[in-house]
């Protein structure tokens, strides 16, 4: 194996243990997974330090040796140079879609908002900005390492199609972000793609899926569904019988679990040029809970272990409640082979301005949690006049186009502040980008 891979590196289900070795390809799901049993989902296995980047300007090329796509590619014999040159070929079309490619996006300290929350000047609110990454949001990171899986299959003559002509086609269920960012870059490199969305899905939102040429279904709820997600229940069915998951869940596609934790990754990096001491605390906005999950622990490979706060609004919370039932049956971490006994559908979502992160099930829970024990962080329900509060506010003191979903982490800032030393630093991720058809922020 090529020096650049990770020789460690593999898959394990955090529920029942199955191994899935780094070099299988198309496998997606924990291998006990059924349409009966989908409480499995895969994690990653791999030892890294130290974290040092290339000094590239594209993530996915300054931390390849990294990315657990890196060794998978190299299992199929794909050289340095095959695997650089795949990054930087699928990038460009990727640009020429989205009018950018992947790029480190800016992270810094945010002097007039933490002013405006009065920290002093040794502390205050750093913020990662996704709102100009490919598709306006952090979805796409996740995405990106499944595109080069299925790229590198196909490339290797490993896939189970034999064409281009031939692909299935990719599947995913969403409600924005997430879809836009996967029917782009199924966009870019023309693999056709179908989008299951909610039965009200805005027109605007279907209009943008369809100016990337995504094949859209809305998804009522049928009177024998069972609990949850219509739109995750027709996705299931459609990879069932052929389609490519190409979504941002874990328990789906694992391999969304590799390229999330470039967000971190690049945090960490930027932290070892700032001097002072450590960040104390990040702020993460939690819907399937992938994005909170691969942040965090990009963070910690890193070599920073700020205390992980996922936030919820309490119009839907289902990881509180599950890291309550977790605590309470032998504690928050590795709570995996309970699953059932902790994580199931919000029986009652209510509307939020924040609807991006109203998933009736956090998929990524079990990653969340560990991250949280680790970590010595907490879930943060948040009322929401916090989020109405934390959309304003970002609006005011920014000069950041960012949606209401991607305020949400800032929301649990707010919920919590009147705890928050004024020396301390803290992290929030700003992630989607306010189109056209969102609410403008209060003025008030």
């Amino acid at each position: 194996m090529n020096a650049l891979a990770t020789p460690q590196v593999g898959w394990k289900c955090a529920v029942c243990g199955a191994r899935v070795p780094i070099s299988t390809s198309l496998a997606w799901r924990c291998p006990q997974a059924t349409d009966g049993d989908t409480h499995h989902v895969l994690h990653l296995e791999q030892p890294i330090a130290p974290l040092r980047s290339t000094g590239d300007v594209n993530p996915y090329v300054a931390f390849r040796k990294y990315l657990a796509w890196d060794a998978f590619a190299a299992a199929l014999g794909m050289t340095d140079d095959d695997r650089v040159t795949l990054i930087r070929e699928t990038d460009q079309r990727v640009e020429k879609v989205a009018g950018i490619g992947f790029r480190f996006t800016p992270f810094a300290r945010h002097d007039s908002l933490s002013d405006a929350l009065g920290f002093g000047a040794s502390g205050g609110v750093w913020v990662k900005d996704e709102t100009n990454g490919v598709a306006g949001s952090h979805k796409s990171r996740h995405l990106f390492t499944e595109l080069l899986h299925l790229l590198a299959t196909e490339r290797s003559g490993v896939a189970t199609w034999t064409s281009t002509e031939t692909r299935p086609l990719l599947a995913i269920a969403s409600c924005g972000n997430a879809a836009f960012a996967a029917s782009t870059l199924a966009k870019a490199v023309n693999w056709p793609i179908r989008v299951f969305v909610p039965e009200n899905a805005a027109a605007d939102l279907t209009d943008l899926l369809e100016s990337v040429d995504a094949l859209i279904e809305r998804c009522p709820r049928l009177p024998d569904d069972p609990p949850g997600d219509p739109c995750v229940h027709r996705f299931r069915e459609a990879v069932a019988h052929g389609a490519i998951p190409f979504g941002v869940q874990g328990t789906e596609n694992a391999w969304c679990l590799d390229g999330g934790r470039t967000i971190g990754w690049e945090m960490a990096d930027s932290m070892e040029r700032v001097s002072g001491p450590p960040l104390d605390r990040v702020f993460m906005q939690v819907g399937g809970g992938a994005f909170a999950a691969c942040g965090s622990a990009g963070l910690f490979a890193g070599g920073l272990r700020p205390k992980l706060h996922a936030v919820q609004t309490e119009q839907c919370a289902p990881l509180a409640r599950a890291w309550n039932h977790a605590l309470d049956s032998g504690g928050a971490k590795n709570a995996g082979s309970r699953w059932s006994d902790c994580m199931w559908p919000w029986e009652s979502v209510k509307p939020s301005l924040a609807d991006g992160i109203l998933d009736d099930e956090t998929y990524d829970w079990i990653g969340v949690c560990n991250q949280m024990a680790d970590s010595g962080g907490s879930p943060i329900v948040v009322a929401e006049q916090h989020v109405v509060d934390a959309y304003s506010l970002a609006h005011r003191a920014t000069d950041i186009n960012v949606s209401p979903t991607g305020t949400a982490g800032l929301a649990g800032l707010l919920a919590m502040r009147s705890e928050i030393a004024d020396d301390e630093r803290v992290v929030v991720v700003f992630s989607g980008v306010r189109r056209h058809f969102m609410p403008l922020p209060s003025t008030h």
